[in-house]
């Protein structure tokens, strides 16, 4: 598997309120969301992208997720772990050269640690607010996914080295968008037939939010999680590039999920 392939993967839903997800919309009523995650193959080593929730946490969701659960229940199968849906396309844990994350909250942090010895591309503020996060915040982090020691890291620096290029060929760029969490990244992907496709994840948690009509549930700045999106919408207008929102139950099913790949 060396050709240069975009896989999109679901790690199972969540149940939480509308509310969450679209700020001052819907309050109370009940909504679902998907929990995305994806892989690139590439001839220079493959990559995935967060790793949706750790499969490891549902024998027993409150003691590995606490309170959260509370908000955003998990709905998921072990089958749907990463490690697992890899598995069914025939990848194994050493197959991973990268794992490279767009923040470190719970549904995205579940290949953390999972694909040894990984390089771990995170921002270098996302790892250091996830150790010593905010009151409000400290639930989404779950320490256990991320505070393991063996890891090898590659931080970046914000916007000392923004629209990072992972290969050095243009296939996988890295997009600094604050404003979720202080560290947070987005995707530039860019395929030989397929064309370009931002992978938002929760700098867009819906279209909704791209198209300014309401602010995501949950962020650390408002002002910088406005400024991302306009900085990612017009990188999309340069690139011609379908957005690939975070959480958006109404436009993820139009996507074609693995085993079915973009190329």
């Amino acid at each position: 598997m060396s050709e240069i392939r975009l896989y999109m993967f679901q790690s199972g839903t969540q149940r939480c309120k509308l509310h969450d997800i679209k700020m001052n919309q819907g309050c109370g009523v009940d909504h679902e969301i998907p929990v995305p995650w994806f892989l690139l193959t590439h001839p220079k080593g493959h990559v995935v992208i967060d790793g949706g929730l750790a499969a490891e946490g549902l024998a027993d969701p409150r003691a590995y997720w606490g309170d959260a659960v509370d908000a955003y229940q998990p709905v998921m199968r072990e089958d749907q772990g990463c490690v697992a849906q890899l598995a069914a396309l025939g990848l194994a844990p050493e197959d991973i050269r990268f794992v490279v994350l767009s923040h470190l909250h719970s549904d995205h942090s579940g290949a953390v640690g999972r694909f040894p010895p990984a390089t771990h591309i995170l921002q270098r503020r996302e790892l250091e607010y996830a150790f010593t996060p905010d009151w409000f915040a400290a639930g989404a982090y779950i320490r256990q996914d991320f505070d393991r020691p063996d890891l090898s890291w590659q931080l970046l620096e914000g916007e000392s080295c923004d629209d990072y290029d992972l290969y050095g060929d243009g296939v996988l760029r890295i997009i600094f968008t604050p404003g979720h969490t202080p560290g947070h990244q987005s995707f530039l992907v860019t395929l030989p037939e397929s064309g370009a496709f931002l992978l938002a994840a929760d700098a867009v948690y819906t279209m909704d939010h791209w198209h300014e009509k309401a602010l995501p549930g949950f962020m650390t700045s408002a002002q910088d999680a406005v400024r991302s999106v306009r900085k990612m919408r017009a990188l999309a207008d340069r690139a011609g590039a379908t957005l690939v929102p975070g959480h958006d139950a109404q436009v993820w099913p139009g996507f074609r999920l693995s085993p079915a790949f973009y190329d």
